[in-house]
């Protein structure tokens, strides 16, 4: 019995360490879960009881992440087959209330956070372009690698934005090659539609004017 504790402990160490040696969320705290187990069950027939009171409380605690962890992936899934719709990012971002007129940034500024507007509506000047809640903006600074704005886009009306950094939206994409995957295919999208709205000012600029 003594020989088959020590063999339980030797194990969950191992796995423990092995851990630590995986780069993405999901394997890590399912690894971390397993070696959590084994040493509730090495703190039990040891016994040692805050071993025994140790893990067993990290064995909640990891599986409540590792749900977490799996729901979002699922949201990321659903959203990137779909409509690009933001609502599963919402928890890991800021609320701030901006009034009409507020600039949220201007083109050249250094990039550092990108917006979902939650109500009210923003304009992106040299465009033109009206932005709806629902919308995201402020991603395209996160791909360009000077890192800085590449359009103005000011409040037209009063309304609430949630905010999340760039170090954040880093540590998503490494937690989850998925959202990194997700964020092209929006970033891509932005750029289509700002595509077509300059094809459209270049139409109606070439069409001669009327007598």
């Amino acid at each position: 019995m003594h020989e088959m504790v020590m063999a339980l402990g030797f194990v969950a160490g191992a796995l423990y360490i092995a851990s630590h040696y995986l780069k993405t969320m999901i394997p890590l705290r399912i690894c971390e879960i397993g070696s959590n187990i084994l040493f509730v069950g090495y703190g039990l027939m040891y016994p040692s009881y805050p071993t025994f009171a140790l893990y067993g409380i990290l064995i909640v605690i990891n599986s409540l992440r590792l749900n977490e962890m799996v729901q979002t992936l699922r949201k990321v899934r659903t959203a990137a087959a779909g409509d690009l719709s933001m609502e599963w990012l919402k928890p890991f971002m800021h609320k701030h209330a901006y009034k009409k007129g507020d600039v949220l940034f201007d083109k050249g500024d250094e990039a550092d956070e990108m917006f979902l507007i939650v109500s009210g509506r923003c304009r992106v000047k040299e465009l033109n372009l009206d932005l709806a809640p629902g919308q995201i903006v402020g991603e395209l600074g996160f791909l360009n690698p000077e890192h800085s704005r590449t359009q103005t886009v000011e409040c037209v009306e009063d309304g609430d934005l949630l905010t999340i950094t760039y170090d954040k939206v880093r540590e998503l994409c490494l937690q989850d090659p998925s959202f990194g995957f997700y964020l092209l295919k929006l970033t891509s999208n932005r750029l289509l539609q700002n595509i077509r709205k300059l094809e459209e000012l270049a139409e109606r600029n070439s069409q001669p004017a009327p007598a």
